[in-house]
Formats: C-alpha cells, structure tokens, sequence
C-alpha cells in the first residue's frame, strides 16, 4: 500500500546558515493492513517521514506511492492523527466528529449516524455536548481519533498520539486502538518514543538512526494477536523484543 524509495528531506537553515539533512534515503514498503511503528532517538525524523508520507510535507528527493499513486498532497485516504489534539475549541465531541464529514458533503442523517456509532466506540456516549476545554487529555484524544475515523481513510498516520498522556490512560488507549485496527484492519504508521509501546501494538518495528534519519532495522514483531497485554508482560519474546530494540537505540549505526 504505500512504498517509499530513496526519501530524502533537506531543509534550509535561516538567514543563509545553510542546510540540515532531516532524512537520509529511506527505502521501505508497506503492506495493506500492517501496523507499523517507527522508533528512534529524539531529532531523527520520524515525525517528518510521518508527515511526507500525509503529503504534509514534501519530500527533497526520491518516490513515495500509495496504493501505486504518487503522493502530492495530502489526501482523504491518509488520516493523520498527532499528539497534540487540534481538536476545534468552538466544536462539541459531536461536532469535531461531524466536521470532516460535513466537508466531505455527507447527507446528514448518514453523518449523524456514522459520528453516533464512532461516539460509542471510542466510549464517549453521554459527552456528545462537551466541549474540548471540558474533556481529559485522554478523552480528546479519542474525540481526535474518532474525528479521524469518520472519513474512512485507508492509513492511519499517527505521531506519538498517547505520548502526553499519563501511563494508565495511554495503556487503555492502546488496548483501543488495537481493538479498532483489529476490527477495521487498516494500515497504520505509527511513531513513538516507548519501545514497549511499539513491540506492543505493532507487526513490524522500523528503528531509525540518528539524524540524518536512516532505516537501522526492519524488525518483523512475531507475537500472537489478538494481543491481551496481562501475557505478553509473562512472555519472553516481547521482553527480548523490547530489550533488542532499546539496545539497537543505544548503539550509533555503522558508518
């Protein structure tokens, strides 16, 4: 579903200081309905892949596809969903919802329909008429990931989502997004910081280099799904896991 080859993104420094390389060719694919996550130090360009592949930001040099067209922009069948909520503060939990879906010219009844049923799934029924200054951090950030949903994209890009979130919140996020991505089985890209969250929710774990941003490791998550976090805590394959990859974020890239 989506294949980037050669990637590259150089940016200008200000005022003539020159120019900083933010990515270093990035080559790799990725299939329809695989949960991916990208891991790796602070600075190594993560979010800015995330965001080239959303057509946000564009690319300095080499091919991005999805679903064998190039990417030139932003489009309905990517949706993004960030750490920061950017909810509307002048929307309700009903209206945020809606909002893609008005602009996408959906009869009402069908988008009154469709924002009702996100509503239950992200368990936000009896807080459709709040609004985003009257919600919790976690309860926003599913406003955001149920505003998302609405439109149906096909690939869920997602940066670092649960990472302002206190621990017991992000963990029932996790277990949420999981159920979501099981039911609906859509492509996600998704970056993190937390190697345990990466090893948890993904069937591959892509490590990044320091900055320039190159692929160090393309790691295939052999662990059961549906995943239940209370055994995988028990199994030794997610503990190796986890202490491969912190190990990998430890040690510089070959020259």
């Amino acid at each position: 579903m989506i294949i980037l080859e050669g990637v590259t993104k150089t940016y200008q420094r200000a005022q003539g200081g020159g120019e900083v390389q933010a990515l270093g060719r990035i080559s790799t694919s990725i299939k329809g309905g695989e949960f991916v996550a990208l891991v790796g130090p602070s600075g190594c360009g993560k979010s800015t892949l995330l965001y080239i592949v959303g057509g946000f930001v564009p690319k300095s040099s080499g091919r991005i596809l999805v679903n064998d067209a190039p990417v030139t922009g932003p489009g309905p069948d990517r949706g993004p969903v960030f750490q920061e909520f950017a909810l509307f503060p002048w929307r309700t939990v009903l209206g945020n919802i809606l909002f893609g879906l008005r602009e996408q010219k959906v009869p009402k009844p069908e988008a009154q329909s469709r924002a009702q049923r996100l509503i239950e799934m992200v368990h936000l029924k009896g807080f459709e008429h709040l609004y985003p200054k009257e919600l919790s951090g976690g309860m926003k950030q599913r406003v955001a990931i149920a505003r998302t949903l609405a439109y149906d994209p096909a690939i869920l890009l997602m940066d670092e989502p649960f990472g302002a979130l206190d621990a017991q919140t992000r963990t029932m996020l996790q277990d949420e997004l999981l159920a979501i991505w099981e039911r609906d089985t859509k492509t996600v890209l998704f970056v993190t910081h937390a190697v345990d969250e990466a090893v948890y929710l993904a069937d591959r774990v892509l490590v990044m280099t320091a900055a320039p941003g190159r692929i160090k490791a393309d790691l295939a998550i052999n662990l059961p799904r549906p995943r239940r976090r209370d055994e995988l805590l028990r199994d030794a394959n997610y503990q190796n896991y986890v202490i491969e990859i912190g190990h990998m974020l430890d040690r510089p890239a070959a020259a």
